[in-house]
């Protein structure tokens, strides 16, 4: 296991590298440029002063240039500084994080926690009304744009309603806990629907199919009791696949936080990535892609660590 550990992390390097390529060459190939914020509102600008707040910024020179000066930085833990605020990304990122992972885990922790039950459900009365009922809401539930489906829950549960906050983390002057996870709900909601819909459909497939398995077969025939052999023998199996899903929708979960951050005003990575992308802010929205990246290779890596943890046949060495 640790010789499969330190294989896995020294195979990072060349693949940040590869990836922030492609960042840095996407994020350079948009167009406009950080001086669009001088030319907004169609105003006159001398082309004197663009040059100058080109040169300043350091986007006067080569592409292959600012890549090379990012990346030293960034080799030394520095990604530079907000185009925008001229803050550091680093602790700007930082001040967001917390509000993202916060988001993030509830979704998560809320979309397994119906999911598998609802999946496990599913696989042992396939075939009946409430099966055929749950796939037609796990359909619905994959198709449904998040923006869409935030708005309709914030028009039904806020507006017409009252029972939940609009957007936010707080309600001005209260600073309970209570008025806090309020504020969590729907956002959480939002960000974990598509989620359930699709790990629990996974789920479903998985059980049956290792239902069929001669293992589980010879199970029933020693004469384990139905639990024993679907809690044991039948689950256990079931999730090998279904948590290298779950560890791939990461980064799904980061892409859908920056929808739904922006829709309830949620002060996180995602609201921060829009709002660098207004201000083509390109060492912010640099961080945050390469962390994003980070999240989910390292999310794939701990999957793959808890195959050996849930299937015994499975070795690293």
């Amino acid at each position: 296991m640790g010789r499969y550990l330190r294989r896995r992390l020294i195979q990072l390097v060349p693949l940040l590298f590869g990836i922030s390529i492609v960042i840095f060459g996407v994020i350079q190939a948009a167009p406009g440029g950080p001086e669009g914020s001088l030319l907004a509102a169609g105003r006159f600008v001398d082309p004197s002063v663009i040059e100058s707040y080109r040169h300043r910024l350091g986007v006067d020179q080569p592409v292959w240039r600012q890549y090379l000066n990012w990346l030293g930085a960034s080799a030394r833990g520095d990604l530079g500084q907000s185009f925008s605020t001229s803050r550091p990304v680093t602790a700007m990122i930082g001040e967001r994080l917390p509000a993202t992972l916060e988001l993030m885990g509830a979704a998560f922790l809320f979309a397994a926690l119906v999911a598998l039950p609802f999946g496990l459900f599913s696989a042992l009365r396939r075939y009946t009304l409430a099966d055929m009922l749950g796939t037609g809401l796990s359909f619905l539930g994959v198709a449904m744009p998040v923006f869409w489906f935030g708005l309709l829950l914030q028009l039904i549960f806020s507006v017409r309603l009252g029972w939940l906050p609009v957007s936010g983390t707080g309600t001005i002057g209260a600073s309970s806990v209570g008025d806090h996870l309020r504020h969590l709900i729907l956002p959480g909601l939002v960000l974990s629907t598509r989620y359930i819909a699709g790990w629990s459909r996974y789920f479903r497939s998985s059980l049956i199919g290792v239902s069929r398995a001669g293992f589980v077969r010879t199970a029933r025939a020693k004469g384990l009791t139905e639990t024993r052999v679907v809690g044991v023998h039948t689950v256990r199996n079931a999730l090998v696949p279904v948590i290298s899903v779950m560890a791939l929708n990461v980064a799904d979960l980061f892409s859908g936080a920056v929808i739904t951050e922006t829709v309830f005003a949620w002060p996180g990575i995602g609201r921060l990535f829009v709002q660098g992308m207004f201000a083509r802010d390109y060492p912010l929205l640099m961080g945050i892609l390469l962390m994003g990246a980070v999240t989910v290779i390292l999310f794939n890596l701990v999957a793959d660590l808890l195959y050996g943890a849930l299937d015994p046949r499975i070795r690293y060495e």
